[in-house]
């Protein structure tokens, strides 16, 4: 009998690659500072690729928190199970230092290996949102040098330690922000959360928070009204004395994707708080933790886009149509040239504003105020870029990527999430423009990164003069088309000093040139696309 359901002509599972070998990020990791930690980048990255590693990610995907306000007895204890999949991700993230290693790092180039790292470290993203947080909440805490006295060595630590108890008696920590109100969103400054100063110096909050992702972590930073305005408080999970705080889990959200994070609403019936800086700076002492979430929204991004183009080209290498490999057909080539193009740039600039990041912490004052202007329109774009990049990467897949089992669905959720998460678009873009009316010389920081560019160019050179025109003239209702254009400007002014010479010029008629329709798979004819691609190649 004739055997009816022989499977052929199906593309092999992609186990076995290491994502540390994209030329595109281990270029950048070296030229950004990090050549130190080529070798731990690429570690993290071989068990990226095994198949447990992205089992864990399926499992932890699949089986979603579960929240448990009370035990058997009735007993109010609001804690979230989770698969034990995401602590396995969580163990490998922590053990690797993805969360606050850079602050207990020395070195140069410490927050761009980090960088690196959460780049390579693409099997789940849910998990990886605790994981910034914790990376984000040290600059924060600075503010109050006998709290991070305490807490910064157990941030940084490279033990994960998911069990209740008090913090300070833990080998690790994880940590939490609680910002959001129903009432406000992004608009912090209309948090109706109080807080009443007691006489040993903590304080009572009550209120409530619309989004507080990862409720199971140690402590949160939250932001509340106190006597003297909107300040920021320390909120441990468990107290010092051993009894939980009165932190009141009501539910988890079902959303889009990024299954695995459990994000909540919290009541805060009375829970007790310490203050971290001075009241009514709230915002201003919480703002850098906001900073480095940015980035990780950013570096995700582009995260997504090089993991959702190795899919296309893994799947276009071993799969044939009308008896030729889907790789070797011209529009082909085109769709995953121009998906590379991309790519290649996004992880070009969003590991800049790494560098920069890096240079910051360490005292430059020139790459603060680049990373000020350039870090808003950085966000912006590549959030606005990663979706529909996913998507095209999907298609690549034709229908075997629209099921679940190619993981491609779940790419595609998580991409939208980055260009809400710490802000939507438009709050990226407005914080562009405010960063030239409140560090004007952030302007300059820009122009003199952007100048390093002219003359490589004509086509580079008109955008950039179209950009000082924008910029002198620039207003809240233009303020989208100026943040993409510095950032296209930042690409461009990257991919022609440091970029492969093919993928610049292609970059350049494209997206500076405007010889593109938009789509991607239009590139016009004449473009070398031969080493684009060997550049994109699964090997």
């Amino acid at each position: 009998m004739v055997d009816t359901h022989e499977v052929i002509n199906q593309v092999p599972p992609l186990v076995g690659y290491n994502p540390a070998t994209s030329p595109a990020l281990s270029e950048a990791l070296v030229r950004e500072g990090g050549g130190w930690g080529v070798d731990e980048v690429a570690a993290l990255g071989a068990i990226a690729g095994t198949a447990q590693a992205q089992r864990w990610g399926e499992l932890a995907d699949r089986n979603e928190p579960v929240l448990r306000t009370h035990d058997r007895y009735g007993h109010r204890i609001d804690e979230v199970e989770y698969d034990p999949a995401y602590h396995q991700l969580m163990e490998v993230a922590v053990e690797h230092g993805l969360h606050g290693a850079p602050w207990a790092d020395a070195r140069a180039g410490s927050h761009v290996v980090r960088a690196a790292k959460l780049g390579v470290w693409n099997v789940e993203a849910g998990h990886v949102c605790p994981i910034s947080m914790t990376y984000a909440v040290v600059p924060a805490l600075r503010h109050d040098p006998d709290l991070a006295a305490i807490y910064e060595p157990l941030l940084s630590s490279r033990v994960y330690d998911p069990t209740l108890s008090v913090p300070s008696g833990k080998p690790g920590l994880i940590a939490g922000m609680s910002m959001t109100e129903k009432q406000g969103g992004s608009d912090v400054r209309a948090n109706q959360t109080t807080a009443a100063p007691n006489p040993d110096g903590s304080y009572t909050l009550t209120g409530h928070k619309w989004f507080t992702s990862a409720p199971m972590s140690d402590l949160f930073l939250v932001l509340a009204q106190a006597p003297g305005g909107l300040s920021c408080f320390f909120l441990p999970r468990v107290l010092p004395d051993g009894t939980r705080n009165r932190m009141r889990l009501q539910r988890l959200k079902t959303k889009l994707g990024n299954h695995a994070n459990a994000s909540s609403e919290v009541e805060y019936d009375g829970a007790t708080a310490w203050l971290v800086g001075d009241e009514g700076r709230g915002v201003r002492t919480i703002i850098e933790m906001v900073n480095l979430t940015r980035l990780d929204c950013a570096l995700a991004s582009a995260g997504n886009m090089r993991h959702g183009l190795t899919q296309a080209v893994h799947h276009a290498q071993h799969r044939k149509v009308f008896g030729e490999y889907l790789i070797d057909q011209p529009l082909m080539r085109n769709v995953l040239a121009d998906l590379a193009i991309e790519s290649e740039a996004a992880t070009m600039v969003s590991m800049r504003m790494a560098g920069a990041t890096d240079a910051a912490e360490r005292g430059d004052d020139t790459e603060t105020l680049l990373r000020r202007i350039g870090l808003p329109a950085t966000k912006y774009w590549l959030c606005k870029r990663a979706t529909a990049h996913v998507a095209e990467s999907m298609e690549c897949l034709g229908g075997n990527g629209y099921v679940e089992d190619s993981g491609m669905p779940r790419l595609y959720r998580e991409a939208p999430l980055y260009g809400i998460w710490e802000g939507s678009g438009n709050v990226s873009a407005l914080d562009t423009l405010r960063a030239m009316a409140t560090a004007p010389k952030s302007v300059d920081a820009l122009f003199d990164e952007l100048d390093r560019a002219t003359g490589l160019d004509d086509r580079y050179d008109r955008h950039l003069a179209g950009l000082k025109n924008q910029l002198s003239s620039a207003g809240e209702a233009g303020a989208r088309r100026i943040a993409e254009s510095i950032c296209i400007a930042l690409q461009g002014s990257l991919m022609l000093r440091h970029g492969h010479p093919a993928v610049a010029e292609a970059f350049a008629t494209s997206r500076l040139g405007g010889d593109w329709a938009g789509a991607y798979g239009t590139l016009p004819t004449g473009l070398d696309l031969a080493p684009i691609l060997e550049r994109a190649l699964v090997k």
